[in-house]
């Protein structure tokens, strides 16, 4: 499985690499994240091109994966720079239709590899549509701002409730690489990302975001963060290879406890 971790920040960029993390991501994303998640206790990110430029030098393990904004009127020259400057995957945010997708396709034009981040209302409706469209490499669910678009409490009702499992079987259906969500540190987060982490494997996942719970390491400023780090990678790492041994019935125990953690999660909301 592909990890992504997101940073603008060098040296922990060349931490995460050195950890063995597949993709390390800078969000230029800001057009309208303010009005969607200004009121929440999310990261809106202040990254920009000169971060593409910086990551592009130091990462060479590691592939740099760049989230643009939603199709705007500068799609084509912000889409053109961060192809310029080195980034080897672009993360399209916020569509809503096949036509964008077409349209983001297009501007890419193979040059690098693309992937869409799944998160609006619209886009569950039309998913079938959307996935359908030709050359599609990869797609994330994005449980954050899609659980905030259906009006939901919390992001894992999502996967509870049956709605991650309808997209991975669609997804699989087509051939397309898919992850979802973002994944605390082991045994940590609101909802164990053990459990978490053993329905990406139930399901069939390819990737997932190192949630903000991984920059606590850089804390202390130690000298041991780069340590703490990787190790805490290489603990998930383990897990994850162990739960893609489970079988049916092991899959289908976590499957009823993230339920019953989601529902008494919801409840105390």
């Amino acid at each position: 499985m592909d990890l992504i971790y997101i940073t603008n920040d060098v040296s922990r960029a060349i931490i995460a690499q050195k950890a063995g993390v597949e993709r390390v991501m800078v969000d230029l994303e800001i057009n309208g994240k303010v009005e969607r998640q200004g009121h929440l206790n999310s990261l809106i990110s202040n990254h920009t091109l000169v971060d593409v430029r910086n990551m592009q030098k130091v990462l060479f393990r590691t592939s740099l994966m760049v989230r643009v904004n939603p199709l705007f009127s500068g799609s084509n020259e912000e889409i053109d720079a961060c192809i310029d400057l080195g980034a080897n995957i672009l993360m399209l945010p916020m569509f809503t239709s096949a036509n964008e997708v077409e349209q983001f396709i297009s501007m890419v034009d193979g040059r690098v590899r693309t992937c869409l981040l799944l998160e609006t209302g619209q886009a569950l409706a039309r998913a079938n549509d959307i996935f359908s469209v030709d050359g599609i490499e990869e797609v994330h669910i994005g449980l954050n701002d899609l659980h905030l678009a259906m009006k939901l409490k919390f992001m894992f009702e999502l996967l509870s409730g049956g709605l991650v499992d309808y997209l991975a079987e669609m997804l699989k259906s087509k051939n397309i690489k898919f992850g979802f969500g973002g994944v605390a540190r082991l045994n940590r987060g609101p909802l164990s990302s053990n459990l978490i982490l053993t329905e990406h494997a139930r399901l069939g996942s390819s990737q997932v975001i190192l949630s903000r719970d991984f920059n606590t390491v850089f804390e202390s400023d130690s000298e041991l963060d780069e340590e703490r780090f990787c190790e805490e990678v290489m603990l998930l790492r383990k897990f994850m290879l162990k739960a893609k041994d489970n079988n049916e019935i092991e899959y289908l125990v976590n499957k009823e406890k993230v339920k019953h953690a989601v529902r008494m999660i919801v409840f105390k909301s």
